[in-house]
């Protein structure tokens, strides 16, 4: 069997968990092999029937009193003993910051190789891989040899899709033997900083760099991003100035982004900013320089002042609405 470690949030799937579940149902076909998934702790169960949309067979719920939410050191300790139980011959997931951190625990635990975030995986002797590294800006080939493959597929690398197929999963509920010395790192309570539709998760969203000029050089931004649903991000430049707040920054060091569209506009396209954006479907750039390296990889352009574009762009969708 193939094991897909699926994160959760209490119940709700987020994109990445659609992603490791596509690119394990690729490579479990590939080797010929079920696809099982694992889950751990409260909410595991509301997800199963969506696990099976996505083509697991089998589901694990992993369970334990100290299991009440997201933590390191517990997560990766059950499901370590999950994998002794079961003897998957391979365990994957996807490379967001959860998916490695817990991927590398239990590698560490079953002193196998962990080879992180995937682009391509081809089983063989021994498996070659190509890896994403340096954030994005370096392609690296690679070979695996393991007694248990431990793989995670690059975040935004696989675009989920459905099985043709959905299956109507198996349940099985796994208890792990859990000691309180690894609840030490666990996440105790939460508090919502923002509702509704958020920087990671947009359809749309809106950039702004350096070219906007200022903090209230962003109005307009935030009403194009209104009219269509989407949500403002910014460049590094921007949070460095002080107009936006980090939690708005795309990029290597903020938040990694795959909208639908995501509009560019006054964003030279530093190669720290492109990594964080370079899964969106498609990009507009809006830029007064038509050598900036946005423009270059964007998929369309628009040469020119965006303190006129945008107010533009915003009338003609309000004109057509109305």
């Amino acid at each position: 069997m193939l094991l897909v470690i699926v994160e959760h949030d209490r119940g709700n799937l987020p994109e990445a968990a659609r992603e490791a579940l596509t690119a394990g149902r690729s490579l479990a076909a590939t080797l010929d092999l079920e696809l099982h998934a694992a889950v751990v702790g409260e909410g595991g169960a509301d997800v199963t029937d969506e696990l099976g949309v996505y083509g697991a067979e089998t589901v694990h719920l992993v369970e334990h009193d100290l299991l009440t939410d997201y933590g390191p050191e517990a997560w990766a300790t059950a499901l370590t003993q999950l994998v002794e139980s079961i003897e998957p011959e391979v365990v994957v997931s996807v490379g967001s910051d959860r998916g490695n951190e817990v991927l590398a625990h239990i590698a560490a635990r079953l002193d196998q190789p962990f080879a992180a975030n995937c682009l391509t995986v081809e089983p063989g002797d021994p498996w070659t891989l190509t890896r994403v590294q340096w954030g994005g800006s370096l392609l690296e080939d690679a070979t695996l040899v393991a007694d248990l493959p431990i793989v995670s597929f690059a975040l935004h690398g696989v675009v989920s899709e459905p099985a043709e197929s959905p299956e109507d999963p198996t349940v099985e509920t796994f208890t792990a033997d859990l000691d309180d010395s690894v609840a030490t790192t666990i996440v105790a309570d939460r508090v919502v900083l923002t509702f509704g539709v958020t920087l990671p998760t947009a359809p749309l969203v809106v950039g702004g760099g350096r070219g906007v000029g200022s903090a209230v050089g962003f109005a307009p931004l935030e009403e194009l991003a209104a009219e269509l649903g989407g949500v403002v991000g910014c460049s590094r430049a921007v949070t460095n100035n002080g107009w936006r707040p980090h939690s708005d920054q795309v990029g290597q060091t903020g938040t990694r982004i795959a909208p639908e569209l995501y509009i560019a506009s006054g964003i030279s396209g530093a190669i720290q900013h492109w990594v964080g954006a370079m899964a969106s479907k498609k990009i507009l750039a809006i830029n007064t320089d038509k050598d900036a390296n946005m423009v270059s990889r964007a998929d369309y352009a628009v040469i020119g002042d965006l303190h006129e574009v945008i107010p533009a762009i915003t009338a003609e969708i309000r004109r057509r609405r109305s």
